[in-house]
Formats: C-alpha cells, structure tokens, sequence
C-alpha cells in the first residue's frame, strides 16, 4: 500500500511516498481501508519532532481518517466490514490503510461522506470538549473565537453558535472572516487592520468577553485576557502563530478569570466514555444540520508536502485533506 513516510526529522519537502507493507489487524484491533485523512497543525510539528509525542522514524504523520472497515481482529464484534468510520489517532494515517485499536474508532453517521468526516475528529472533538467540559460555556454568553478561519476556529464558531453564545469571529483575513460569517459568527474582527481591544469594546459596548477560545497564541492573547469579564474563561488551545505567550500574572488576579488549558488528546485518552459521549451529540448537531467542516481543499497523497506547507503558513481557511 502506499504511505506518506517521513525518514528524518524536519521540512515537508523531505516527506516521501512510498509502498509499504499493508498492516494486517491484532487482537482488539480494525483495519480501515482509508478514503480520506485530515490535514492539522499537529503534524506539522511531529514531522519536525517538536510535538509531545515522538514516534520511531521511520513513520507517517495525519491524526484522523475517515474510510470503511476492511477486516477485524479477534474479539471485535461491534463493527461488520464496510461498517463507514472515523479513526483518531496520534499518526499514521497518511496511508492508504491503517490498523487502530477498536476503541479508537467511532462509527459516522451515513450522511456524512468521507471527505467531511476527515475534517471532522479533531477539530469538533477539540472545540467541543474546549467549550463544553473545560468552559462550561452557557447560552447567552459572549464567546470570542481567535483564529476564527481555521478547523478548529470554525469549528468552535459553529459549536458556540449551537450552544446559545453569541460568537465574535477574529481572524487575520476577509476570506477567513467570510468563512467565520458562513458558519454563524454574529461580529467578525480582523485583526490585521483593526485594534483587537477595541473592536471588542465597540461590539461589548465594554461588557467584556465570557469565554475566550485561542488557538493562535501570540499577542494577541493577553489582548484577548485584558478583555475578559468577570469570571471569564480563556482557553488555551494551541500556537498556531509559533509564538507561546508570556503574560503578567496580575491579570487573571485582577479579573478573576480562569486560564484553562485545553489537550483533547490526553482528554480522549483518559476520559474515553465522556468524550464518545460529546461525540454522539456532535453527530446529532451534523445530522441536524448546525455543524459541518468547511473543507477548502483536498489533496493527493503525493501532494502533502505541499498541503503541510500551506498549513504552517497559515494560508488554509477551514479544513484540508489528503484522499487516497
């Protein structure tokens, strides 16, 4: 079978496709025979060994994929070939098979084709257990979302809007906002050419923000602090900008806010049968029609080095995807 195979650590352009071996299914284990693999920020590092996790070279990066069951192993009866599947994974799945253990497979809902579903894990599992368990986000409350344009920004902007928030939309671009817009955000800032504080003045009419949702870190989150209310929640999601930031620790004294981090895939790890949970109401909000991925493009195989590259420079709105 053919794989996305990274030999050595570091750019995209050194990833190669090779054919490989076709993994056959364990014990307790599915083999999925792979439609498609989402594209995230994560794989990014991993190829250059700067995520928590450090599999053996060689390997292939891609944390979720979405395609049909292929064969199961010994003791997994909950599944039948052909059965339509996600797969959540730490890498691997730039391939056009993968084994996971059965525990790490969701059963999708028909409706929604393969190339949909890759978008979908990682970015609704992200943002919805962000908002939910970690924000305890309420109807009524005013979310802010930074980096509003990527997966997991349109994600948290479609997920808020179902949950009753009033969701404001901040993003680097007039596409990345009109792709905010189309999922729902209420105000859009973009804040490459205005104020991110005042802007968050001018639509607060000064209330401030309940629950802030970063994925980009940099600058602007300790703009985004100084802008929370009372009782406030900023979630720290990720450095898409490559920047960690460093705030005074006076400011969430003198805003009694909470900083609360946010690592799904630990989250996954330990609490399974809480996050499988969020995932049968996130299916039910899919079919409902209130939460969809915003897929902007889709890529060969042979062509991840360069989808890789347009992930680390910011250029994707939405979600991209490698087909087999």
């Amino acid at each position: 079978m053919r794989a996305v195979q990274c030999f050595e650590y570091g750019p995209p352009e050194n990833l190669k496709v090779k054919d490989i071996e076709a993994p056959s299914p364990g014990k307790g284990q599915v083999l999925i025979q792979v439609e498609a693999c989402g594209v995230n920020f994560p794989d990014t590092l991993i190829i250059q060994n700067k995520y928590q996790i450090q599999p053996p070279l060689p390997f292939s990066p891609g944390g979720e994929v979405a395609g049909t069951v292929k064969a199961l192993g010994e003791g997994v009866d909950s599944l039948k070939v052909g059965d339509p599947v996600i797969a959540l994974m730490a890498f691997g799945g730039f391939a056009e098979q993968v084994v996971v253990d059965r525990g790490a497979v969701l059963e999708r809902p028909p409706s929604m084709e393969g190339i949909i579903a890759a978008g979908f894990s990682m970015t609704y599992g992200t943002s919805f257990h962000a908002l939910k368990q970690r924000a305890d986000l309420k109807s009524g409350e005013t979310l802010l979302v930074l980096g509003a344009g990527g997966g997991v920004g349109l994600a948290a902007v479609q997920i808020g809007k179902a949950m009753g928030a009033t969701v404001i939309a901040a993003a680097s671009s007039e596409e990345k906002l009109q792709a905010a817009k189309k999922s729902g955000a209420d105000f859009l800032i973009n804040y490459s050419q205005d104020p991110l504080r005042d802007k968050i003045k001018e639509i607060t009419k000064r209330g401030g923000i309940d629950v802030v949702y970063d994925a980009a870190g940099g600058p602007l989150f300790e703009q985004a602090l100084r802008s929370i209310s009372w009782n406030g929640r900023v979630l720290v999601i990720g450095f898409a900008s490559g920047e960690i930031p460093k705030i005074p620790m006076n400011l969430p004294l003198l805003k009694g806010c909470s900083i609360v981090g946010v690592f799904w895939g630990a989250f996954r790890e330990k609490e399974t049968d809480l996050d499988n949970a969020n995932f049968k109401e996130l299916f039910k909000l899919f079919e409902q029609g209130k939460i969809k991925p915003h897929v902007s493009k889709s890529y060969s195989l042979e062509e991840a080095p360069g989808a890789l590259k347009s992930m680390m420079n910011r250029e994707v709105v939405g979600k991209i995807v490698l087909t087999t």
